[in-house]
């Protein structure tokens, strides 16, 4: 997965030691339909996810990666929740914990395709089929608060 320029020059600086990010995931919900994208980097099916540029906001972020990386415009409804994912040693040694803000979105246009080198594939899946393209535990965790009817974030304790 690419690396955004500003942790690429922070890590110029602090080399590999461990780093607290912010992660976003765009649970974009379509009628019953749910928008994954197959991951490049290990062919894991995900919701999109993304690092928020420094001084973006973070639900600004998640409508920005979505569009980045599956030309879909979404629109973000509500946070949906938030939790602490990690400690994460990457294949390059860079450790990382991300502090990830998981936000429900609603498919606003356009049909969704590979738009840049993060992703392999995208597609459209119903949550009856989400165990068939091998969803892990831990975005099913999202989804499933993502797909909620609360009103408040679930956060993590």
């Amino acid at each position: 997965m690419p690396i955004p320029d500003f942790i690429v020059e922070l890590r110029e600086i602090v080399g590999h030691r461990h780093l607290w990010l912010p992660g976003v995931t765009a649970v974009v919900r379509r009628g019953e339909e749910i928008l994954l994208v197959q991951r490049a980097d290990n062919g894991a099916w995900t919701p999109v996810t993304g690092i928020p540029d420094p001084g973006e906001e973070p639900a600004a972020a998640a409508e920005r990666e979505v569009l980045e990386e599956t030309g879909v415009t979404a629109r973000v409804d509500r946070l949906a929740s938030s939790w602490a994912h990690g400690p994460i040693t990457h294949a390059n040694g860079d450790l990382a914990t991300y502090l990830d803000l998981t936000f429900a979105c609603t498919w606003v246009a356009g049909e969704p395709y590979v738009a840049d080198d993060e992703s392999s594939a995208v597609a459209w899946v119903r949550r009856d089929d989400l165990a068939a393209h091998g969803v892990g535990a831990e975005m099913w965790r999202r989804i499933d608060a993502a797909l909620s009817d609360e009103l408040a974030a679930r956060f993590l304790r």
